[in-house]
């Protein structure tokens, strides 16, 4: 029963249709005015003065957005992050922490040469981070201020990025860059919980540059018509496009996976590897259906997915349940995204092959413009 009602509130939330008067979308939507006006209160509490910013001693970059789901943060974070250091900047990375045990708590997940936290303690995705960024510190904690100064202390970065970090205004930042999906940027234009708006569409205007993501996923009078739009909207502000490419690995079979040693030795297929296979996939991401629509452009042959929802905690029921849908779809390989990897790794006993799926961000013919927009903004 309560499946149910979580689903029929997540459609409501992501449909664009019209509800009854006397409606679970008629409630939503009155709760999203409650919501709203609490948004905008703090927000013009900060503008005020009435709430104070906090500053760090370095330049501060965030990545964020104005909707829940998955407008590709993290591999966002990533690519900043290495641009960052190409330049020459001492950098770290500071994500939340969500659902980690150290969220609340504030840690180092990485020195910049060792990992010292596992998923469970640092969260799936700053560990995901860690484990790519394998020469850039990586520290969490729900408290971006105290995760700041605790980076200062053991680091000195010249340079901080934060991962997911748009509407925590208690911390100063030099470049806001907002993501936005071309495929639905602002939802179906309703604030939580009546739609999947963060903030307001005006909250743009705190941003510096914008990011349109899976730019590929639109025609070019599509793009060309989202950035006039977003640029009047924001008073001619930066607009980059971007795309999300699929990367593949290969995971040898193995009765014991150790996270840490799979993760740094896992073997790169090109993407040509999966073509035409029949593939039985898995995921718990906000965007399961983008981890679905990225199997379908690799060519392969999805015989049948499994979705959870974001950020699951597999139990062992799952994970029976996974292989034993595996062995019936009678497909090539199992594939799963690398943010669920890593919070199964040391779990899996299936003798089969999984194969782990991660996105990185390319700008395409933006990418001279965006490091340089980077660049100028952290010389300033």
């Amino acid at each position: 029963m309560i499946d149910k009602i979580k689903r029929k509130i997540e459609t409501i939330m992501t449909g664009s249709e019209k509800t009854g008067f006397f409606s679970v979308g008629s409630l939503l939507f009155a709760l999203s005015l409650c919501y709203g006006y609490a948004v905008r209160l703090r927000e013009n509490c900060y503008k005020k003065g009435i709430l104070r910013s906090k500053e760090l001693p370095c330049k501060i970059i965030s990545i964020g957005n104005i909707t829940v789901g998955g407008t590709g943060k993290t591999p966002m974070t990533i690519k900043v992050a290495k641009i960052v250091k190409r330049l020459g900047y001492k950098v770290a990375v500071i994500s939340r922490g969500y659902k980690g045990s150290a969220e609340k708590t504030g840690g180092i997940v990485s020195n910049g040469k060792t990992i010292l936290m596992g998923p469970d303690k640092a969260g799936d995705e700053p560990f995901m981070i860690a484990s790519t960024l394998k020469d850039i510190p990586v520290v969490v904690g729900q408290n971006r201020f105290e995760a700041g100064c605790l980076a200062m202390d053991e680091f000195d970065p010249d340079v901080i990025v934060l991962d997911d970090a748009f509407q925590h205004l208690k911390l100063k930042r030099d470049i806001d860059l907002v993501l936005l999906d071309c495929r639905h940027p602002f939802g179906n234009n309703h604030l939580l919980p009546r739609g999947t708006l963060r903030e307001p569409v005006s909250a743009l205007l705190r941003g510096d540059a914008f990011i349109i993501t899976r730019s590929d996923c639109a025609g070019d009078t599509v793009i060309a018509t989202f950035t006039d739009k977003l640029r009047n909207l924001t008073r001619g502000k930066p607009v980059f496009r971007s795309c999300h490419i699929p990367n593949v690995y290969k995971v040898a079979k193995e009765k014991k996976r150790s996270i840490h040693r799979n993760l740094q030795n896992i073997l790169p297929c090109n993407s040509e590897y999966l073509k035409e296979q029949k593939v039985f996939a898995f995921s718990g991401l906000a965007g399961n259906s983008d981890f679905r629509l990225t199997i379908e452009n690799l060519k392969c042959d999805l015989i049948d997915f499994l979705e959870f929802p974001d950020h699951h905690n597999y139990s062992d029921m799952d994970l029976n349940t996974i292989y034993k849908a595996y062995l019936e779809s009678k497909a090539d390989f199992l594939l799963t995204t690398e943010k669920d990897y890593v919070r199964i790794a040391h779990r899996i006993t299936w003798p089969v092959d999984l194969v782990v799926v991660n996105i990185e961000v390319s700008f395409g013919d933006d990418d001279k413009a965006f490091n340089t927009f980077i660049k100028d903004r952290l010389a300033v």
